[in-house]
């Protein structure tokens, strides 16, 4: 079923590669989509603490000290810092024209008074109290960049799961089949750096190494995207065709030198019923990387 090798050949993927250590098949519910725990902070900096509650933000110092709360119409799902502000988006407690979509809210991370109001599903920031704020859905797929007042200064034609660094990557989602989902980057004046074209149209949250190398599962094949957009497959675990990968959704977790790869299977016949394959690989640098 899995077929793993070196990956990195010429520095492509960043130079690593897998072996699987285990493979386990059993009944199980889908994989987790690798969204955070409840309970455990929305964002961290410099001990400080931002946590979400139904209908509030908090902002906690590293004595368990609350130090502001704000009040939202929704319920928080993610934060993140930069620059002595903090944007948190939220879940609607209503279904609207978005599903449950919430404001996405900028606050100053001093005291936690509103900065602005704005929308978006997922996030990112880089210094200087940059963001990024992207949708999906009803012609929207997209991402825009905000300054720390909450200016709109770019826009792109992208949306995914964001990979923050030396600028911004995207593992785009665009929820549609055929899928035209790529890897790109994000550049100045609305341009986008089309990488490697994806075959799942709704990828999972990718793992990032620490030389930038972006973790992929796409269509149960282990991808590694580099820096410069060139990839290398990894693992053919459980490939999956364009028009079959509604019927799957996997998950990545990485304990240090390994892999934990779940992909989840739903009965084609027997709705609600999943099959859940697990992979334990081995991560190592390979000899691009050493």
């Amino acid at each position: 079923m899995a077929k793993a090798g070196e990956g990195g050949g010429g520095g492509a993927g960043g130079g690593w590669c897998v072996s699987v250590v285990k493979y386990r098949r059993k009944a199980g519910a889908p994989a987790d989509d690798g969204a955070g725990d409840a309970g455990q902070p929305l964002a961290r900096r410099d001990g400080l603490r931002v946590l979400g509650g139904s209908g509030e933000v908090r902002c906690v110092d590293g004595a368990g000290r609350t130090l502001w709360t704000t009040a939202c119409s929704g319920v928080p799902n993610a934060a993140h810092i930069s620059g002595g502000r903090v944007v948190v988006t939220t879940d609607s407690f209503d279904y609207t024209p978005w599903g449950h979509l919430g404001p996405a809210l900028l606050l100053d991370l001093a005291d936690g008074s509103p900065v602005a109001v704005l929308r978006g599903a997922s996030g990112a920031v880089l210094r200087g109290g940059r963001f990024f704020l992207g949708l999906e859905g009803y012609d929207v797929f997209d991402t825009w960049e905000y300054d720390r007042d909450g200016v709109l200064v770019d826009s792109w034609r992208s949306y995914g799961h964001y990979v923050a660094g030396t600028g911004i990557r995207v593992v785009e989602t665009d929820r549609s089949l055929p899928t035209r989902s790529r890897v790109v980057r994000l550049l100045p004046g609305g341009s986008v750096e089309r990488g490697p074209s994806l075959t799942d149209p709704l990828c999972p949250k990718p793992l990032v190494l620490a030389d930038g190398t972006i973790l992929v599962l796409d269509a149960g094949v282990l991808r590694a995207v580099d820096r410069r957009l060139a990839d290398t497959v990894l693992a053919e675990l459980l490939p999956v065709a364009p028009d079959r990968t509604w019927r799957y959704r996997g998950a990545l977790r990485r304990t240090g030198d390994r892999l934990t790869v779940t992909l989840s299977e739903q009965h084609e016949d027997r709705p609600g019923k999943h099959v859940l394959h697990t992979w334990t690989l081995a991560l190592r640098p390979g000899p691009a990387a050493v």
